[in-house]
């Protein structure tokens, strides 16, 4: 690959203004350019991309700016012979602190008062509402970058901390891992299930009606992996039968969640639009992995992230 230019698709505003990407990436030795959805690519082409788009294939290299990379045909892309690289690995403290705020909201009841200001009313929890994070159990299913970032905030907030990985081998911090196969066990105690996954054939519906009837009544199932990894029309049911006390979701089957949703009526529920990422220095981390893979490739090297 002979790279000459990085172009960066208009499709990445949805995650930070392109301008502030173009300026990180400046001092390369290659063109640096702003396209839109119509552009052209070819051979010596690198894009920077939210998602797949138009022509994309007659590219060298395409990144995808976010660790999911499940909107692209990778198939598409081998038969092409074109590079594939996402954003995995930048994203443990964004995603680990998301999380956490999410389980203080739920322990503290942020979230119900937040609510009651808004509406201007003076109110407190029942009694027996509140409760502290201290010794509490949490599950976190899928200990890559994402996981082990909300492992390293659930110690610091001195919780009991589990986890869930496919080849089940141990991981700092986490007191027990079990394997896949063994999920019912590892939610089953848990006061929080946090969902922190890839999206995969093997995930995909990964925590359904079984995982809830499992889960204890005052659990909390915590979503930021991607919306299909939990059955979304299980946990609405579980919602609204009292089987689980709430969840927190960044991630949903379908985005933005329509309004029709039932996920927008339940207090029990804290929705965010897919931002548990978001950072004003994201455009940095994404410089940061683009230049590293530019000058790899200038040096014949493998690529980092390379997906295909």
């Amino acid at each position: 690959m002979n790279l000459s230019r990085i172009a960066i698709h208009e499709s990445v505003e949805k995650a930070f203004p392109a301008s502030l990407l173009a300026e990180s990436l400046s001092d390369l030795d290659v063109s640096v350019e702003r396209v839109e959805n119509d552009a052209e690519f070819d051979s010596g082409d690198a894009v920077a991309a939210f998602g797949p788009g138009t022509g994309f294939l007659d590219a060298d290299w395409v990144h995808c700016i976010r660790a999911g990379y499940d909107e692209f045909d990778v198939s598409a892309y081998e038969e092409a012979g074109v590079a594939l690289t996402n954003s995995t690995g930048i994203h443990g403290t964004t995603i680990g602190e998301t999380v956490a705020g999410m389980l203080l909201a739920f322990a503290r009841g942020l979230h119900v008062y937040r609510d009651a200001q808004n509406r201007g009313e003076w109110t407190r929890l029942p009694y027996e509402r509140p409760f502290t994070l201290e010794d509490e159990r949490i599950c976190v299913v899928g200990l890559g970058t994402l996981g082990q970032g909300i492992v390293e905030r659930a110690n610091g907030l001195g919780m009991n901390v589990v986890g869930v990985r496919r080849s089940g081998d141990p991981v700092d911090g986490v007191e027990e891992v079990y394997t896949p196969d063994r999920l019912v066990d590892a939610i089953a105690d848990a006061r929080f299930v946090a969902l922190a996954t890839p999206l995969t054939e093997e995930t995909e519906g990964l925590v359904g009606t079984s995982e809830f009837e499992a889960m204890r009544e005052d659990a909390y199932l915590v979503n930021v992996a991607r919306g299909p990894v939990a059955d979304e029309e299980a946990l609405i049911a579980a919602l609204r039968d009292d089987e689980i006390a709430g969840a927190g979701l960044d991630v949903f089957a379908d985005e933005p969640l329509p309004e029709e949703s039932p996920l927008w009526e339940f207090e029990q529920v804290v929705a965010t639009p897919h931002v548990g990422a978001m950072t004003n220095e994201y455009h940095h981390d994404i410089a940061g992995l683009i230049r590293e893979n530019a000058e790899r490739v200038s040096r014949n090297e493998e690529m980092l992230n390379r997906v295909v």
